[in-house]
């Protein structure tokens, strides 16, 4: 890609098509679970709120309460759950950090910058086919196992399969 400009749109792109988008949403939203303050204060909120400790309300359906219940919390909850997911993304030592590395590294993927392979860390495996294989592909394997390859990143792959092969025949080699 050389002389092309990579656009913002460009990296989100191919970070919704690998599952990327999918799988740090989805580590979001476990740890806003495992938030126990953000639990405490929302629990908090559903003691104090005026809708339950209203003279009648014992009277309402359990389908008016919640209504009204959302009415009144709703805005407030998410408000401190938005802060909380602000937290995670802007921390620089935990899923901020790793948002920030994987944005990077599709940057330069995309830019076609060469980034140098890090060593194997210890809970990688060391198998040295599965780090040719790796290599091979080209991939850049974020922590999720289900990544799934772009169409840019399967071209890719055919090309560079196709290339060696000069008998005039296109056809991948397996």
């Amino acid at each position: 890609m050389g002389g092309s400009v990579i656009k913002p749109e460009d990296v989100l792109e191919s970070l919704m098509n690998d599952g990327t988008i999918d799988a740090i949403r989805l580590k979001i939203i476990n740890q806003l679970k495992g938030n126990e303050e953000l639990k405490r204060n929302t629990i908090t909120m559903v003691e104090q709120s005026k809708v339950l400790n209203t003279s009648g309300a014992e009277k309402q359906t359990k389908r008016e309460l919640f209504d009204a219940l959302r009415q009144e919390l709703e805005t407030p909850v998410l408000e401190k759950a938005s802060k909380a997911v602000w937290e995670l993304i802007l921390d620089n030592n935990g899923l901020g950090k790793e948002i920030s590395e994987v944005v990077e590294r599709v940057y330069r993927r995309l830019s076609g910058i060469e980034l140098p392979t890090p060593p194997p860390s210890a809970a990688e495996p060391v198998n040295g086919d599965e780090v040719k294989e790796e290599n091979v592909k080209g991939s850049d394997v974020a922590e999720s196992s289900a990544k799934k390859r772009t169409f840019g990143e399967m071209n890719a792959q055919d090309i560079a399969q196709t290339l060696p092969n000069e008998s005039g025949d296109n056809h991948p080699m397996a």
